[in-house]
């Protein structure tokens, strides 16, 4: 029988100190609160620098932040970066409240690390996350926990409720025109006479953008310094604490996890407190205000003065990507033109855009709109009584939804270009060729010959610097990403037609007598069409032309190199290199091993 004998290992195994932190949280920022936080975070510093088998990493604390939104801390979001990191090995907490109230938030941070082979330890409640019930006992107290924090926050908005009955505010809220004294709203003269600015230029007929623009070039600002925008004047212009009354509950926080805030529309009661302080505003020019901003927001655009807007405005609507189709005015050639685009288009969105593309013409719109209402002439009354809105399904095709339920396709092509090419504009052209010739000056015989069959454009000419000073060469506008073409240098192509032309040198007259277009085919075959109808092909060969260095350009180099090849450098080299050599040695070494 063979005789087998167990060889224990000669090398000790090193102990290895594990890398230990710690997280503490309060959430509320009071000197009390403030003084637990500071005793946790030294409390955990001693307690792992006193451990000969720990390795103090560090103990990060969250203060005055809630422990149900794991995003908003940002301590606890670098403690996991530094876990991800590799720099964590345990986690110590207090409790599984200080860690999370989220349960959700708490199981999947406590997964994550567990897979990294991290563990966090609860002190309170003697939990292990990586022992065998740890997570099921985790489940239960972060259950508890979230509880908990759902029963405080139920407390505490009875007890902001109770308070509201009584007529006393959550808080001293902050209001633009006053200060608080004590539990008393008081006006601030510099900022009411803002506000009673705001609302007078609203009477006179302005909008909020022109409220906004005037502010920015008087240099008017809020109490912070920052500019007037639409959405500070729409508040102002709502808010009836400027009344010298006060309504409470206008928002309220509907989930105590997420502490998302909604606008109290019906949901909950509200709390209306009158005669509270002195008004900026009258009750009854507030009113008007409130009914006047109704009736804008029903007319929508068109109520906005400052904008260029029309009957049509919010009307033209893109099936697509659900835009609105925009009012462009223009001045080309000498005439005037009116056209409608896509929103998206403006607002430059994110991928391929808007599918339909194209423009259309405010001319062909208005056509259209006569042949489907069967008006002589256009009339804006009966197009705002009878259609519902115009889709653009296709390019140059509108779709009229009226609103007796109707649907009714009509073509409307644009017309920009015949418009703009009018007789006089036509004529001036014309004499303008006349005098410089058809091309402008500087331009090729190659100029509008060369044709892309893929993109179906004309190549263009370029320039780009060379030993002689300038060379030409040739491309197509749209680039190598649609196109498979490539550029072609002057002088080749020059070579190409006159072996076509059977001529010894180009002659640039000879080829624009005698030569039609040029297309250029893929794979970068040249197909040269002729006048009389002849047709010869050509391969446009793509292989770089490399010039060979001329003997003072090699002598030079050499010099250089010599000037920065100095003893210093060439020793720092050799010890990268040998660097280099050692870690890919150590890293194949260890993985064979």
């Amino acid at each position: 029988m063979a005789k087998i004998t167990r060889i224990e290992p000669q090398i000790p195994a090193l102990p290895t100190r594990q890398k230990v932190a710690a997280y503490a949280r309060v959430s509320m920022e009071t000197e009390r609160l403030h003084h637990s936080l500071s005793s946790q975070v030294s409390y955990y510093s001693e307690l792992i620098q006193n451990n000969p088998e720990w390795e103090y990493v560090g103990v990060y604390a969250d203060e005055g932040i809630t422990g149900t939104i794991a995003t908003k801390r940002d301590e606890f979001q670098h403690l996991i970066a530094d876990c991800d990191a590799g720099k964590i090995d345990i986690v110590l907490c207090k409790s599984i409240s200080r860690f999370a109230r989220n349960t959700v938030d708490l199981l999947n941070t406590v997964r994550h690390l567990k897979e990294l082979g991290i563990s966090v330890r609860f002190e309170k409640e003697h939990i292990d996350s990586l022992s065998d019930d740890g997570e099921l006992m985790l489940t239960l107290l972060a259950s508890f926990a979230q509880s908990e924090s759902e029963s405080i926050s139920h407390n505490v908005k009875w007890g902001v409720r109770k308070r509201m009955e009584q007529g006393i505010p959550n808080g001293h809220f902050r209001v633009f025109g006053y200060r608080w004294e004590g539990d008393q709203l008081v006006i601030v003269p510099e900022e009411a006479a803002i506000v009673k600015r705001i609302y007078q230029n609203f009477l006179n007929g302005k909008s909020r953008l022109e409220t906004e623009r005037e502010f920015a070039a008087e240099g008017i600002t809020t109490r912070e310094g920052c500019r007037w925008v639409d959405s500070n004047i729409k508040v102002v212009l709502s808010n009836v604490t400027y009344t010298g009354n006060m309504l409470l509950q206008k928002e309220y926080i509907s989930d105590p996890i997420t502490k998302k805030r909604r606008k109290n529309h019906g949901e909950l009661p509200q709390y209306y407190i009158e005669n509270t302080h002195e008004p900026i505003i009258d009750m009854e020019t507030f009113q008007f205000v409130q009914s006047e901003m109704a009736r804008r927001r029903e007319l929508g655009a068109l109520a906005n003065k400052s904008l260029n807007t029309c009957c049509f405005t919010g009307k033209i609507k893109c099936p697509h990507c659900g835009l609105s189709y925009m009012h462009n005015r223009r001045t080309k050639n000498s005439n005037y033109q009116e056209y409608w685009n896509c929103g998206s288009k403006k607002k430059k969105k994110v991928g391929d855009g808007c599918p339909v593309g194209g423009t259309i013409s405010h001319k062909s719109l208005l056509k259209a709109c006569c042949e489907v209402l069967n008006l002589e002439e256009f009339d804006e009354e009966v197009f705002l009584d009878k259609v519902d809105r115009i889709e653009v399904p296709e390019k140059y095709t509108l779709d009229f939804f009226l609103k007796d339920g109707t649907v009714v396709r009509k073509a409307a092509p644009n017309t920009g270009h015949q418009d703009c090419w009018t007789p006089e504009y036509r004529a001036k052209v014309s004499a303008k060729r006349k005098k410089t010739g058809t091309n402008p000056k500087g331009a090729s015989c190659f100029t509008s010959k060369i044709k892309c069959v893929h993109c179906g454009t004309n190549f263009r000419r370029c320039t780009q610097p060379s030993r002689d000073g300038k060379s030409f060469y040739w491309r197509c506008p749209t680039g190598n990403k649609p196109c498979e073409t490539t550029g072609m240098r002057e002088e080749r192509l020059q070579a190409l037609a006159s072996e076509v032309l059977g001529l010894n040198e180009f002659d640039a007259a000879a080829f624009s007598e005698q030569n039609d277009h040029i297309d250029v085919l893929p794979g970068m075959e040249l197909e040269f069409h002729f006048k009389d109808g002849r047709k010869e092909t050509r391969s446009y060969d793509t292989t770089r032309v490399s010039h060979p260095c001329s003997e003072s350009q090699k002598n030079h180099m050499r010099e250089v190199m010599k000037k920065k090849w100095t003893p210093e450098r060439r020793t720092a080299m050799s010890e990268k290199i040998k660097k280099i050599r050692s870690e890919k040695h150590w890293a194949s070494t260890k993985a064979k091993r």
